[in-house]
Parts: C-alpha cells; sequence; structure tokens
C-alpha cells in the first residue's frame, strides 16, 4: 500500500468534488416529482471528480510529502 493512504491534494479534491455531486444527485432524487436534470447534473459533477483527480495526480499532486 503507499505511504500517503490516500491523502494528498488530489486525493482530497476527487472526494470533496464528488461528495457535492452526490448531494446534487440526492437533492434531485428526494423533491417530487423527481427532478431528472439535477440528477444528472450531480452525476456529471461525480464524473467530473474523476477527471480532477487524473489531471491533479499528473500535476504530481498525488505523491508523499505535498
Amino acid at each position: 500500500m503507499a505511504d500517503n493512504h490516500g491523502n494528498t491534494p488530489a486525493a482530497w479534491t476527487a472526494v470533496l468534488v464528488s461528495l457535492v455531486g452526490f448531494i446534487v444527485g440526492a437533492v434531485g432524487m428526494s423533491i417530487h416529482p423527481l427532478n431528472w436534470v439535477l440528477f444528472w447534473v450531480g452525476t456529471a459533477v461525480v464524473i467530473a471528480g474523476g477527471v480532477v483527480f487524473v489531471v491533479m495526480a499528473k500535476l504530481g499532486l498525488h505523491e508523499a510529502g505535498h
């Protein structure tokens, strides 16, 4: 296992962006009637969290010591 255990700026940023996406999607599914646009916006934000992680990792922000 890696020494940093995910405690890097890239990992934390990706988790926070994805968390916001899950919250937006959950709100879209919770309101009545269902708001599918809000749900899909949340889904897009979750996917963007993964993209943010990959970009930040390639910039070197997913290495121990940052």
